[in-house]
């Protein structure tokens, strides 16, 4: 479909699930990339500002405990709000969160620029109650433009595309991820913290005019009243379940393998532009596998539970390579290993869950399956740091490689969700 933003196709939607695309066909890159970049936007705002509080703690102008504070926010924030901006999405059309998220998000970070250069919030840029308020904002943001910009991939993506759409845009949020600690490592040492929130103000503008010129509007499809017994029982199903699952161990891999394994190397003596070189290996192997494990899918030659299988026997594999061989070949060798899985399993997860959920309610299916990927992302460094704490990084990253193992065995444990169109499931 040569489709253009105003295209009559992309505003027509049927509610048995066309989502936005004739079937085998879908919308150009133009209107999917700005999208992605909501996705990278979230992922590296996250992990950018909590690597710029890290190093605010160990100058001695964040106390351990205003660290712990400030890094809680946002995902706190994020597991509260995202089901309901998601719901909200699904209500008003997601396209008007999406932009109301974005912008939401550059405005709270440039608050917070005037208030550090204003020196208007006691310490100024190191004050604790600044960074707080500031990441709470930018949580609260993210959780509406996150749900919704998932929404919108899955509804534009659907006939036949939804691996293939969800394969790019886990990599875009991959990207994010680990780009976030270098770039914003790079801008805290260079140019300081204020800097950093100019950098991600930019950054979420130039994505909100991107969207607001380039993405269609995607109406809300007519509802049937939902009762509290209706969303339990459907967010109790396998159907959800086990996606949600999927990419709760998925995210916990990523930011777990992004923190714990340059920890490994500076252990051993490598140098910070090493450990830097693994973190890319990471997010290369991940971000290039991801829209190939989604067009296989989408093809039928990858299955839902094939490839979670596989992608968590490969994220386990990492993870126990890096906890028991030394070393820079190792070290590497389970980066690139860990991206994979991660790259495999995270497209399929996506297109299983959004297969599953009925078309009218995917904004509040994709709101609530966030709420998974962040306790993941929260769950997995805190459970590697606390045995590490009481033993070894590499006994935290054996543990962890334990708890994937048991999570990728219940997602894949009886009959899985197939997709609708071809049953790959």
């Amino acid at each position: 479909m040569a489709d253009t933003p105003a295209q009559p196709d992309d505003r027509r939607e049927s509610t048995a699930g066309a989502g936005g695309a004739a079937a085998g066909a879908g919308p150009r890159q133009g209107v999917l990339l700005p999208l992605y970049a909501a996705g990278f936007v979230t992922a590296f705002g996250s992990h950018a500002v909590a690597t710029g509080a890290g190093a605010e703690t160990g100058s001695g102008q964040l106390s351990v405990l205003a660290l712990g504070l400030v890094l809680a926010v946002y995902d706190g924030a994020e597991i509260l709000l995202k089901p309901v901006f998601g719901s909200l999405a699904d209500r008003v059309g997601p396209r008007r969160v999406l932009l109301g998220g974005l912008a939401a998000f550059a405005a709270v970070s440039l608050v917070y620029v005037l208030v550090a250069l204003g020196g208007g919030m006691a310490a100024g840029p190191g004050s604790a109650v600044a960074l707080t308020l500031a990441r709470l904002g930018q949580g609260a943001a993210a959780s509406a433009f996150s749900p919704a910009a998932g929404a919108m991939v899955g509804r534009l993506g659907a006939g036949g595309r939804q691996g293939r759409v969800f394969g790019s845009y886990g990599a875009w949020k991959g990207l994010g991820y680990t780009a976030g600690p270098l770039i914003g490592g790079v801008v805290l040492t260079f140019a300081g913290f204020t800097t950093l929130f100019v950098v991600l103000a930019a950054v979420a503008v130039a994505v909100t005019v991107w969207a607001a010129l380039s993405v269609p509007a995607v109406p809300p499809l007519p509802r049937q009243r939902q009762t509290v017994v209706d969303l339990a029982r459907r967010l109790s199903a396998p159907g959800f379940l086990r996606p949600t699952a999927a990419l709760a161990g998925t995210t916990a891999a990523l930011a777990t393998a992004v923190g714990f394994l340059p920890a490994l190397g500076t252990a051993a003596g490598l140098s910070a532009i090493v450990t830097g070189a693994v973190v890319g290996c990471l997010a290369l192997s991940s971000t290039l596998v991801q829209p190939r494990a989604g067009r296989a899918h989408d093809r039928g030659r990858l299955s839902t539970r094939t490839a979670l299988a596989a992608g968590f026997a490969l994220m386990v594999a990492g993870f126990v390579l890096a906890a028991t061989v030394p070393g820079i070949v190792a070290l590497v060798a389970a980066a690139v290993v860990i991206g994979l899985g991660v790259g495999v399993a995270t497209p399929v997860a996506f297109a299983s869950l959004a297969a599953s959920s009925p078309p009218e309610r995917l904004g509040q299916t994709m709101g609530s399956a966030e709420v998974g990927r962040e306790l993941g992302d929260a769950g997995g460094p805190l459970l590697v740091g606390v045995v590490a704490a009481a033993a070894s990084v590499a006994v935290g990253l054996g543990a962890l490689a334990a708890v994937l193992a048991v999570v990728g065995t219940a997602a894949v444990a009886g009959r899985s969700a197939a997709r609708p169109a071809d049953g790959s499931g």
